[in-house]
C-alpha cells in the first residue's frame, strides 16, 4: 500500500507542476501585449498563499516530503506570475493587487507560520497548519470561478483559462485519491471539493467555449453602431425646382 501511495504522490506532483505551469500562455499574452487586459490576479493571489502554507505543512509533517517538494515549486512559479502582473497590470488593477500580496501572501502568511512555529507544538502545530491549508485550499480551487460574471456577461470563456480549470479538477482528483491511501484529511477535503469545483468549471467553460472573443463583441458593437449613424451606402436624391431650373442634389 505505501509503494502505491508514493506512486500517486508521484504522479500529483506531476500534476501539481503541470497546474502550476498551465497559465504560462495566459502570461505569454500579457507580456506579449503588455497588459493584463481583464485577466485576475486573484487565482494567483490565492495559490501562492495556499502553497506557502502546503510547503511549510510537507516540512513539519514527516513523511510528507512530496507535498512540500510540489508547493515549493508553486510558490517559486506563483511569484513570478505576480509579479509580471504587477508590472503589466494597469494602474487601478496594480493597487489592488498589491495591497492583496501585502495583506494575504506577506502578512497572513507569515503571521500564521510564525504562530504555528512558536505558539504551538508537535500535532497541535500539523492539525492548526493542517486546517489553515485546507481551507485555503478550497479557496484556491474557488478562485477562477470569480471571473464567472464575466463569462456569463460577455458570453465567451477568454478571460477564464481552460487548462488552469482542467488541472485543477485533475490535481484534486489524484490528491484525494492519495489522500485516501495515506489517512490525510487535511489533503482530502480540500481536494475532495476542488475536484468538484474543478468541474464546475469545466461545465461553465463547456457551456460559453464557442461564445466571440470580448474584443471581437467589442468591435462589432462599434462598427453597428457606426453603420447605425452613419451608413456607408445610404444616399439621397433630392429633386427641386429653381426659377424653372430642374436641380438635383445627392445628400449622404
Amino acid at each position: 500500500m505505501e509503494i502505491v501511495a508514493f506512486v500517486i504522490g508521484v504522479i500529483g506532483n506531476i500534476i501539481s507542476v503541470l497546474m502550476f505551469l498551465s497559465p504560462v500562455g495566459t502570461f505569454i499574452r500579457i507580456v506579449k501585449n503588455k497588459s493584463t487586459e481583464e485577466f485576475d490576479s486573484l487565482p494567483y493571489i490565492c495559490t501562492l498563499l495556499s502553497s506557502s502554507l502546503w510547503t511549510y505543512y510537507g516540512i513539519i509533517k514527516p513523511g510528507s516530503f512530496l507535498v512540500s517538494t510540489t508547493n515549493g515549486f508553486g510558490v517559486a512559479v506563483e511569484i513570478i506570475y505576480l509579479s509580471l502582473f504587477l508590472l503589466f497590470a494597469p494602474p487601478n488593477m496594480r493597487l489592488k493587487t498589491a495591497v492583496l500580496v501585502v495583506v494575504l501572501n506577506v502578512g497572513f502568511s507569515a503571521t500564521a507560520i510564525l504562530l504555528a512555529q512558536f505558539g504551538s507544538h508537535g500535532e497541535m502545530r500539523i492539525d492548526v497548519i493542517g486546517f489553515l491549508c485546507s481551507a485555503l485550499n478550497i479557496v484556491m480551487y474557488s478562485s477562477p470561478l470569480s471571473v464567472v460574471k464575466t463569462v456569463v456577461t460577455t458570453k465567451s470563456v477568454e478571460y477564464m483559462p481552460f487548462l488552469l480549470s482542467l488541472f485543477f479538477f485533475l490535481n484534486g482528483g489524484v490528491w484525494t485519491l492519495y489522500a485516501l491511501l495515506v489517512r490525510d484529511w487535511f489533503l482530502g477535503v480540500p481536494n475532495g471539493i476542488g475536484c468538484l469545483l474543478g468541474t464546475a468549471q469545466l461545465v461553465i467553460y463547456a457551456i460559453y467555449r464557442k461564445g466571440k472573443s470580448v474584443k471581437h463583441i467589442a468591435d462589432l458593437e462599434e462598427g453597428g453602431q457606426i453603420e447605425h449613424l452613419l451608413p456607408p451606402s445610404a444616399t439621397t436624391n433630392i429633386n427641386y425646382k429653381y426659377n424653372g431650373f430642374v436641380l438635383s442634389a445627392t445628400m449622404y
